[in-house]
């Protein structure tokens, strides 16, 4: 009975149910600090502590510090409750100590330990640091060129190329010479060789590009004699360029199609360069049964057009003009009413990158087709226009409908290119009823032509055609503008080259014209401006430059000094210069620049009679005659044109070509002696039907008419010159002055006031002259007195400069007004 005990109130009866050993709870082992402990050290293979477990103090005992885990049900430790487990709140564990706080962040143990600094003087880091250098060379070399820099790149290039064998050596001392990296000395060399190519500088790169040939390591550097080829076209030793091509092109396999095909088509550009037709068609043939292309169906064109083979010629356009673009229709890029998701789409693709490539390549394709159309059509029928009618046909059949109506056009303009103007004007008149912008074209350039050949009213015509077909044309309000310039109605001329740089700001014809039509309203400060916005887009224009002369004669003087360094032999130039230097006092500049217009154009009146004046003032009259003479000579050859059965005038013009030395006496001779048997045959004919008293009046009026031949002869010398009669004279009587050398002491006048003219001084001199009612007599020659020296010297030095076509103002209001609406 002593172990009976009986169930007080005081007792629970069910206490004990829940007790179990904590070492069984695995619940709790991340959270037991000595169980943690022991499983990352040797904690737990230390011996275990000796410790004696009495039966009756199981239920009571407090677990070890290594394997304290869950307390019992119930237990009391420390005089704290444990918490329940159900119910644990954040930061509690089932390990209680006395004196934790509550730390659910660990901040109690502090901030983490520093990473550890890496060793840079271990050769593993010094190798890794020396890599990233070259690759950053490399990247910075390309980037250099990307932007035009290629001495930057070149430097760069071969800075990388130091800093790699900087690094294969550092390899080999460290041991590690079988890890070299490959790839980076192939992409050092590749760029270094690339750089020297970019910068002209070819043996080297060609060296450069040998090393990667040569050495076995570099998988596929076959490929690069490719570039080596293309080194040796620039240097154009071409057999050893089509042999590199041939080598790349037994390295490349079958695989790489494209490439071989690019391969082919250089060799057989080579070929081309070469002369050698045959072996370039055996190319582009094999190229256009693989992969046709538009690039090489011209080609072959070409070389057949080269060796004249008109069928092959026809063969090979066919074959051009259906070579497929792999371009989408255009239809695609029209945007839908219906579906709003599908055109914003639409708009977004309309202008991108993909859509631009597929309308250059459209343009391209077009402009080979054209270009090939132009060359064959005379080539492949008998004449121009059966051939171009035949291209015109296969064209319409084929994918490119829309070029041909452009083919029918340029068909009109090679006949103006031969002056055959009425079919021109035909070809072009079929397109009235066309679409609008095949009419705008073909209008516009109807009005070109009737406005070349000054049918103003037709041209206007033309112009308001071309502008209601298509008003945003710049060359057709050009043109209108034209048509209302001729009117002189300046202000509404101005109103149309606006409105052509309004729809097209890079039209030069529009922003000259408009220039021209300021100068015309007199406002010069807008005019100046347009010639300048003008000078900045073509710097090498003479005609623009002219245009800028202004009234101070310094900087007048300026620009025409960049006008003959353009155009080197312009004579209107050149004696626009001599004049400014004779206004500014300067005679001896103004001397060589008139005398260089002389040179390239012997014909100036106003030259010749400058120079003339010239050498008579300097008392050098020997010279002055050559001059007058040439003036005399001019005057005549316009009075001839204009009155070409006047024997005195032919009987002067082959005494002058006589004395001259020209080659022109023989054909003046001839026309001379059929004008005096004309004039014979005519005095027969009007001898033999009048009565003799008739004949008696009609030889006094002969005789009349002779004695007043000299006038006759001098009015119209003066019509032609737009002199009086007395300068008609003084020119006529200034050509005998040779025969009188012996009295040019009258050049020394002194007796005129220092302020009277040169042509005052002149007129008086020539005053002097004894008259001569004689026709002109060749001058014996005189001898010249020992004293006499020539103020120019024997080997005189003359400025080669001028310009090829005449400079004026008025040239330009008339010759680059019109609008040349035709291509090259």
């Amino acid at each position: 009975m002593e172990n009976v005990h009986l169930a007080g109130e005081e007792e629970d009866l069910y206490s004990g149910y829940n007790d179990y050993n904590p070492t069984f709870d695995s619940e709790e082992l991340e959270n037991d600090v000595g169980f943690q402990q022991a499983v990352r050290t040797s904690h737990g293979r230390r011996p275990p502590v000796s410790t004696y477990y009495s039966v009756t103090s199981y239920f009571a005992r407090i677990p070890l510090a290594s394997s304290m885990g869950r307390p019992m049900t119930g237990a009391v430790q420390d005089g704290a409750a444990r918490p329940m487990t159900a119910v644990r709140a954040a930061g509690y564990t089932s390990s209680l100590t006395r004196g934790s706080t509550f730390d659910p962040l660990g901040q109690s143990k502090g901030p983490a330990p520093s990473l550890e600094a890496k060793n840079e003087d271990t050769p593993e880091e010094k190798i890794k640091i020396l890599e990233k250098k070259v690759n950053d060379l490399i990247e910075e070399s390309c980037m250099a060129q990307s932007i035009g820099a290629l001495q930057l790149a070149l430097e760069k290039a071969k800075e990388a190329g130091r800093k790699e064998r900087a690094l294969v050596r550092q390899r080999e001392q460290s041991g590690n010479a079988d890890h070299i990296n490959l790839d980076l000395t192939y992409s050092v060399l590749l760029n270094l060789a690339n750089q020297y190519a970019n910068n002209e500088m070819y043996p080297e790169a060609l060296n450069s590009y040998q090393v990667i040939v040569k050495n076995k390591m570099f998988s596929n550097a076959g490929r690069l004699k490719v570039n080596m080829a293309n080194i040796y076209v620039k240097q154009k030793n071409y057999p050893k360029a089509i042999k590199f091509y041939r080598m790349a092109l037994d390295q490349i396999s079958n695989a790489h199609k494209e490439m071989r095909i690019k391969i082919m088509q250089n060799i057989g550009v080579v070929f081309v360069r070469m002369g050698q037709y045959s072996d370039a068609i055996t190319s582009f043939e094999h190229i256009m049964s693989e992969s046709p292309n538009i690039k090489t169906g011209f080609n072959l064109i070409l070389c057949y057009y080269a060796i004249g083979d008109r069928e092959r010629m026809k063969k090979a356009f066919q074959k051009l003009i259906s070579v497929p673009l792999g371009i989408d229709d255009e239809d695609k890029y029209i945007p839908s009413n219906d579906d709003t998701d599908s055109s914003m789409v639409i708009e977004a693709i309309k202008n991108d990158k993909l859509h631009q490539m597929e309308r250059d390549l459209k343009v391209l394709a077009e402009k080979y087709i054209m270009t090939a159309a132009k060359l064959i059509a005379p080539a492949i029928e008998t004449s121009f226009a059966t051939g171009f009618d035949w291209c015109v046909d296969m064209v319409k059949n084929s994918q490119y409908v829309e070029l041909a109506n452009d083919l029918e056009i340029n068909k009109a303009i090679t006949y103006l290119r031969q002056k055959d103007f009425n079919q021109a004007v035909e070809t072009l008149k079929t397109f009235e009823k066309k679409d609008s912008r095949v009419k705008s074209a073909a209008a516009t350039n109807l009005s070109f032509l009737y406005f070349l050949e000054k049918d103003y009213d037709q041209a206007d015509r033309y112009a308001d055609l071309a502008m209601t077909a298509d008003r945003y044309n710049p060359a057709a309000l050009i043109n209108k503008g034209n048509t209302v310039f001729v009117k002189q109605d300046y202000e509404k001329a101005a109103e149309f080259y606006k409105e052509a740089l309004r729809n097209d700001s890079s039209c030069t014809e529009a922003l000259y014209n408009l220039g021209l039509t300021y100068k015309k309203l007199n406002r010069l400060e807008e005019a100046l401006d347009c010639f300048l916005k003008l000078h900045a887009i073509l710097r090498n224009s003479a005609q623009v430059m002219y245009q800028l002369l202004l009234e101070d004669p310094q900087q007048a003087i300026e620009w025409l000094i960049q006008v003959l360094s353009v155009t080197h032999t312009d004579p209107q130039a050149l004696a626009k210069l001599g004049e400014l230097y004779d206004g500014e006092g300067d005679k001896s500049q103004a001397f060589q620049y008139y005398y260089e217009s002389f040179r390239y154009f012997p014909s100036n009146i106003d030259v010749i009679e400058w120079l003339g004046a010239y050498y008579i003032e300097t008392q050098f009259c020997e010279k002055a005659i050559q001059y007058f003479e040439r003036k005399a000579l001019e005057t005549y050859k316009d009075i001839h044109r204009k009155f070409p059965e006047n024997v005195e005038c032919l009987r002067f013009l082959v005494r002058l070509c006589t004395d001259m030395g020209l080659k022109e006496v023989q054909d003046y001779a001839t026309k001379l002696k059929k004008a005096e048997k004309m004039k014979e045959i005519k005095e027969q004919r009007v001898k033999s039907g009048r009565e003799g008293s008739a004949r008696g009046r009609r030889e006094s009026r002969e005789g009349s008419a002779g004695s007043a031949g000299e006038d006759t002869f001098l009015s119209e010398l003066a019509n032609v010159l737009q002199f009086d009669l007395f300068k008609a004279s003084f020119i006529i009587r200034s050509i005998v002055l040779s025969m009188f050398v012996s009295a040019c002491v009258f050049c020394a006048d002194s007796g005129h006031s220092s302020n009277s003219t040169k042509g005052e001084r002149l007129s008086a001199k020539m005053r002097s002259l004894p008259g001569s009612n004689e026709p002109y007599e060749a001058s014996s020659p005189k001898e010249i007195d020992a004293s006499y020296v020539d103020p120019l010297g024997p080997q005189m030095e003359r400025p080669k400069t001028g310009a090829k076509r005449r400079v004026e103002d008025d040239d330009f209001a008339d010759e680059e007004l019109g609008d040349d609406l035709l291509p090259e």
